[in-house]
């Protein structure tokens, strides 16, 4: 692949997708199916599971979930709930518009956490995946996949929107000048007063994704 002077790296949970309103919407839908007790359980697996593999993996949750309930088939409607899941309603204001500006100033890619099938399945759902051409990198732990990012797509400068400063720190530590961090303060971690008093400050700041179709980008630009 040619090298490009920049490439845009997106984020897609809370960053172009409100994925706090989806796990509300998972929420209800449990409690609607199977009651506050076993919604609650539902959700202690899934930390549980987020905090033995490192990432999100609602898949997973729910076999375990299954395994402590084999002879409730409602558990089979749940798995269609999340997997034909309506996420193009998901996304935020103005992300397509956000990934078209940067597309016409770079090449844009798709840069998430996630397991290997709900995961590419949400972003294809969303829309994002044809947004971006296919270009769609999904890892366990993004920010330690750098040079693989850089190998498959090779550039000059980089910037990454994330709604995560923990790993916009990481990124920055690794990639120091060639990285333009961008930080949307969408969903629950960018608004957690502990995680802004854990980090440094991004390069730039948003109120929402949809600012990045309109506001100046000097800091990349210059960094080119």
């Amino acid at each position: 692949m040619a090298d490009s002077r920049i490439v845009f790296l997106f984020d897609v949970d809370n960053t172009l997708l409100d994925n706090d309103a989806v796990q509300a919407d998972l929420s209800a839908h449990l409690e609607l199916k199977f009651g506050r007790a076993s919604r609650d359980r539902y959700w202690a697996l899934f930390e549980g599971l987020r905090a033995e593999l490192g990432y999100a993996d609602y898949l997973g949750a729910l076999q375990r979930y299954r395994l402590e309930n084999l002879d409730d088939p409602q558990v089979l409607e749940v798995s269609s709930f999340l997997v034909d899941y309506p996420f193009a309603r998901r996304l935020y204001p103005g992300a397509f518009a956000a990934l078209a500006r940067c597309g016409r100033l770079g090449t844009t890619v798709i840069l998430s956490d996630g397991d290997v099938v709900f995961q590419p399945r949400k972003v294809r759902r969303s829309g994002l995946w044809d947004a971006v051409d296919g270009r769609v990198l999904i890892y366990l732990h993004k920010e330690q996949m750098l040079d693989s990012v850089a190998r498959r797509y090779p550039a000059t400068h980089y910037v990454m929107i994330d709604d995560k400063l923990r790993i916009l720190t990481a990124m920055k530590n690794a990639w120091g000048e060639k990285l333009t961090t961008i930080f949307p303060r969408q969903g629950h971690y960018a608004l957690d007063p502990r995680e802004l008093g854990a980090w440094p400050p991004a390069d730039l700041a948003l109120g929402r994704i949809g600012e990045l179709a309109e506001c100046p980008l000097e800091l990349a630009a210059e960094a080119t």
